[in-house]
């Protein structure tokens, strides 16, 4: 049987999570989705669906999906949607876990990563992170959930766009690709977005592509302006990088502002030269022994000696997997290319230490 497919929906409080949820819920898209609840929070689905004191805690609502609430372990509530599914007792075709404003998604995620029997009827699609503009940097200062929430997200969506200044909006989403660069961000109404754009993300596949936002890969668009570059490392949005991005508004409204530093940064190590596999292997089998808990994304699609063919590593944490992609192309340039995404992250000695895996 075909795995089903399960997406995180993560956000700040009163970004709009149950907003977006009840749409998913209630359009006529003919799919059933099985909701689950991390827990009853202020907000539940709609009063008039969720009824709290049924013994298990999962309704069936008329369109056909599911919505349940989990007080205790995730994947004993897994486990016991996949058992009803086999029996014929319920029947929905993808999940949505939606977690409490201050959750902490990786948790959540290793789930489908750690436990066999999840593995084996789960895949875990993407994490989606709703980011509310209006009260997004007094968030993002104060709350390290909040930022975490950001550095693990597949796409996040930014609600509530229209309460605050192109000017603070367009820092924002500065902010945010300084954090994550790998995400697409969209701003969106009352969530109203097209279910494309939701599902079926494939953050997680082991694929060739590593979709990290264009402009985080261009040195020279306002901070350091470097020749062509052969072997070194991007100093992409370095840590002197004047952006008003970070700002603190400032009332003068000229160039200079206030840098603001998150702890959740991300960056970027590319290389032309061959990986030696071995070297490599070690390395960051090491760096995610020390730095794991840290580390909240990371994927790459390298140049390895010894194959043809790109190889592709992801991993959320202290879980790293690795496949062989596609071939080069004919006249495709080798080039290894890895973003990380972490909590404080020894930058130096991760991009020193990538260096002397080289061949």
């Amino acid at each position: 049987m075909a795995l089903i497919p399960a997406t995180i929906l993560t956000g700040f409080l009163g970004s709009g999570k149950t907003t977006l949820l009840k749409r998913v819920l209630t359009e006529a898209h003919g799919q059933k989705i099985a909701v689950i609840e991390n827990e009853f929070g202020e907000e539940n689905i709609d009063n008039d669906i969720l009824v709290s004191d049924t013994e298990e805690q999962i309704i069936q609502m008329s369109n056909g999906c599911i919505c349940c609430t989990i007080r205790e372990d995730l994947r004993a509530t897994l486990q016991l949607l996949a058992a009803k599914r086999r029996k014929g007792l319920l029947s929905f075709e993808r999940i949505v876990i939606e977690t409490t404003g201050l959750a902490d998604p990786g948790p959540v995620a290793q789930t489908f990563f750690m436990d066999d029997e999840i593995a084996e009827t789960f895949l875990l699609d993407s994490i989606l992170t709703l980011v509310d503009a209006k009260h997004a940097a007094q968030q993002l200062n104060d709350r390290q959930e909040a930022r975490r929430q950001v550095g693990f997200a597949d796409q996040i969506f930014i609600s509530k766009a229209d309460l605050v200044s192109p000017q603070d909006l367009d820092a924002l989403q500065h902010r945010l690709k300084h954090m994550n660069p790998r995400a697409p961000q969209k701003v969106v109404h009352f969530g109203e977005v097209a279910l494309s754009e939701v599902f079926d993300l494939k953050g997680f596949n082991l694929n060739a592509k590593l979709d990290i936002d264009p402009d985080f890969l261009r040195d020279d668009d306002h901070d350091h302006a470097h020749g062509e570059h052969g072997d070194h490392h991007d100093h992409e949005h370095g840590e002197h990088c004047d952006h008003p991005s970070h700002a603190h508004e400032n009332s003068h409204g000229h160039g200079h502002h206030h840098h603001h530093d998150d702890d959740v940064k991300s960056f970027v190590f590319r290389s032309e030269r061959a990986f030696d596999p071995a070297k490599l292997e070690d390395f960051l089998g090491a760096i995610v022994n020390i730095y794991g808990p840290r580390m909240l994304r990371y994927k790459g699609v390298l140049n390895m000696r010894g194959t043809e063919r790109k190889v592709i590593f992801q991993g959320v944490h202290q879980l790293m997997g690795s496949d062989l992609g596609p071939m080069w192309a004919d006249g495709e340039t080798k080039m290894s290319k890895m973003v990380f995404i972490g909590i404080d992250l020894p930058k130096d000695i991760l991009l020193q230490g990538l260096e002397q895996c080289l061949v």
